[in-house]
């Protein structure tokens, strides 16, 4: 299972959220790169990347610092944010990031990720970011009124490269993932799926590897020091070896 560790940028600030609320933001760290750089150093392949402001605006809002650090850090960057439209999927990928991820874009519009399957193949990758069982947009601010699994199914179907599912009331929460969504999740589709919410510390890694799941995005626990990146880096990798599983290069 591979370990993403997450930057989530706001005004050019590496930030957090509570529950994805945006009055809740608060620095974590004082220098994007040099995040990068040490998740790098802890063994990470993959950095996840959330263009705060991009997700409200729906428009491309600090993209210098993520073409900025898929190019010097070494990492494989996969992106979501406000991304809505081919022209802004082409130019991130075009520019080093190995993966966009389609989120309020992909509810409002699914001829859109068909059209950037059909271009781009695995290198799109959906966000469903879900409050009790529905999925929300715009930031987590709209309802998108449907269920998470059937918004999963459509997304399978049409061939998306990765899911990354979100339970949004875990977020930022540090109260361990949501096991039950993540394992219905997992038997209902194909594709590889992304964990994201409420990891805490290396159970939460081996549960989350129990599910067989393709990967997981740790944030808070990195940064609060409940979860040691290469620790966690370590399992994934050997978890994934001793199944004869995933490649990083998905």
């Amino acid at each position: 299972m591979i370990i993403l560790p997450a930057i989530d940028i706001q005004e050019g600030r590496c930030v957090r959220l509570y529950q994805g609320d945006f009055a809740t933001s608060h620095e974590v760290a004082a220098d994007p790169y040099e995040t990068a750089a040490r998740f790098k150093a802890a063994g990470a392949s993959w950095l996840h990347m959330v263009d705060l402001d991009g997700s409200l605006s729906g428009r491309r809002e600090n993209s210098a610092i993520f073409i900025r650090i898929a190019s010097e850090s070494g990492l494989s960057v996969e992106l979501g944010g406000g991304i809505s439209d081919m022209e802004t999927i082409g130019f991130y990928l075009d520019h080093g990031i190995a993966r966009v991820i389609l989120g309020t874009a992909a509810i409002r519009d699914p001829d859109l990720v068909k059209a950037a399957i059909g271009r781009y193949g695995d290198k799109i990758a959906v966000g469903i970011d879900a409050k009790d069982g529905m999925v929300m947009a715009a930031g987590w601010t709209e309802e998108g009124h449907e269920a998470y699994l059937s918004m999963a199914r459509r997304m399978d179907e049409m061939g998306v490269g990765a899911l990354i599912f979100t339970d949004i009331s875990r977020d930022g929460t540090l109260t361990g993932p949501n096991l039950e969504q993540l394992g219905a999740l997992q038997g209902q589709v194909a594709c590889p799926i992304i964990a994201s919410g409420g990891i805490k510390d290396m159970q939460d890694i081996r549960d989350l590897s129990a599910l067989g799941l393709y990967g997981a995005i740790c944030g808070k626990s990195i940064y609060s020091g409940t979860l040691d990146l290469a620790e966690a880096v370590a399992y994934g990798t050997a978890a994934d070896a001793s199944r004869g599983g995933v490649q990083d290069g998905q």
